[in-house]
């Protein structure tokens, strides 16, 4: 985190996020314990989770619009 201030000069969107995963490391000897607050703030700041929910939602529309069925199988599999 660089400064915690945002565009605008307020905090930044992740400043709470981080303020709790910093909170919960300085609190812990374990850093295993922090795990979700760590995965929160980096959800945050890069959003990778909800962009592979949007890419998976966009490919399974792309698919029902092509007139795929769900029970069409390409190659192997069991």
């Amino acid at each position: 985190m660089a400064s915690g201030f945002g565009l605008r000069g307020g905090p930044n969107r992740c400043y709470a996020v981080y303020m709790d995963f910093s909170e919960c490391m300085s609190k812990t000897d374990d850093p295993k314990k922090c795990n979700d607050f760590r995965e929160d703030y980096l959800e945050c700041l890069h959003h990778r989770k909800e962009y592979l929910k949007l890419n998976t939602l966009f490919k399974e529309v792309a698919r029902q619009e092509r007139g795929e069925g769900a029970d069409d199988h390409q190659g192997g599999g069991h």
